[in-house]
């Protein structure tokens, strides 16, 4: 098979007229990749932190709760959480929202529903690292904290999370690096990320391998970054006497 490799088509100007060029095309991908991406972390970090506490609750009702939370969302497949943030919520909620959601510009219904979606599923595994942080404690730290006088609620902020967090810090990474990949899901739903603008390039160049090649190493940049980042996190954070800590 022969193929005519190009890489100065990354640079060449569009052929839509706009004012930029293919290579444009792919960092403006980037930028949006990296943006839903910090969005739906935070989400899923907040979102997971509390029914992660959820879990671990004495009351029974209050942890069944966080369980069905965490199986809805682990067993339905990504691909379609996204059609159903974009497609079927809007139509689940009053008309008025619904509509408003409707009309507004097709970039934002595709950024919300992404930023959404993406949190919620990840929040769903962060839940459950949460879960195994504070249940890797020793059970003495909790009643530690409520025999100085703190509530159940204080005792898990003071005591219980600023511990666990740090014993839970490298599965975190994991999925910090994984919501960035499970981003390029949102393309099907119309987000012009990172994997949506490299297909678009190949359509308008037939220049296959430069495009995925080019994000290939994209993908590569952000994870380094990601992964340098909580490394240092990790070290900053260690407790002596937990795992990781000297």
């Amino acid at each position: 098979m022969s193929y005519h490799w190009n890489w100065g088509v990354l640079l060449s100007p569009v052929s839509t007229g706009e004012p930029t060029t293919y290579l444009g095309w792919l960092i403006s991908g980037l930028g949006v990749t990296v943006s839903v991406s910090l969005v739906a972390w935070v989400i899923a970090l907040v979102a997971g932190s509390f029914f992660g506490v959820l879990r671990t609750m004495p009351n029974k009702r209050l942890a069944a709760i966080g369980t069905v939370y965490v199986a809805i969302f682990r067993n339905i497949p990504l691909i379609v959480q996204f059609f159903i943030w974009y497609l079927v919520v809007p139509e689940l909620l009053p008309a008025s929202a619904g509509n408003w959601l409707k009309q507004l510009p097709p970039g934002v219904q595709f950024f919300s529903a992404s930023i959404v979606c993406l949190g919620l599923f990840t929040s769903a595994r962060v839940c459950e690292q949460v879960r195994s942080g504070i249940e890797a404690l020793p059970r003495g730290q909790r009643a530690a904290g409520l025999a100085m006088g703190f509530t159940e609620w204080q005792t898990y902020r003071y005591v219980l999370l600023p511990v666990s967090y740090r014993i839970i810090v490298p599965p975190l990474t994991s999925e910090f690096l994984n919501i960035f990949k499970n981003s390029a899901v949102a393309s099907t739903i119309g987000l012009l990320d990172l994997s949506a603008q490299a297909r678009q390039l190949v359509d308008y160049t037939a220049q296959t391998y430069e495009s995925f090649i080019a994000v290939t190493l994209a993908y590569v940049l952000i994870n380094l970054v990601v992964m340098n980042l909580m490394r240092w996190l990790e070290r900053r954070t260690r407790l002596p006497g937990y795992i990781g800590g000297k």
